[in-house]
């Protein structure tokens, strides 16, 4: 199955969770995951959460990513990923200079 992002809009959260300025996010979704298209600009972040009924795979397209995984800081670079499994906490910042890309991946669990 193909997800051709360009078909879904661009949905602009402010603070998400917390975190600075807007999260600009393209969603699709099913009943087992939620896979999702984010750009974060220069001093932006998603705010840190608590994952207790699910976990998140962010996957790096473009610039540069700082995150706080429970109590560790993580840079994390085009080609690589972050996962935050259930019962962990995590944030994602862009202190870089250009934008921040990614692939969001949250699976559900029963």
């Amino acid at each position: 199955m193909v997800i051709n992002f360009d078909e879904y809009p661009v949905v602009v959260k402010s603070q998400f969770k917390g975190g600075n300025k807007d999260y600009l996010v393209q969603t699709f979704e099913d009943k087992d995951n939620r896979i999702m298209h984010g750009r974060l600009e220069p001093g932006a972040s998603i705010g840190l959460h608590l994952h207790e009924e699910n976990s998140e795979v962010y996957y790096i397209l473009k610039g540069k990513a700082e995150l706080i995984y429970d109590d560790t800081r993580e840079t994390v670079l085009p080609g690589q990923a972050h996962y935050c499994p259930v019962g962990h906490s995590h944030s994602i910042m862009n202190n870089g200079d250009e934008d921040l890309e990614f692939l969001a991946i949250v699976s559900r669990h029963d």
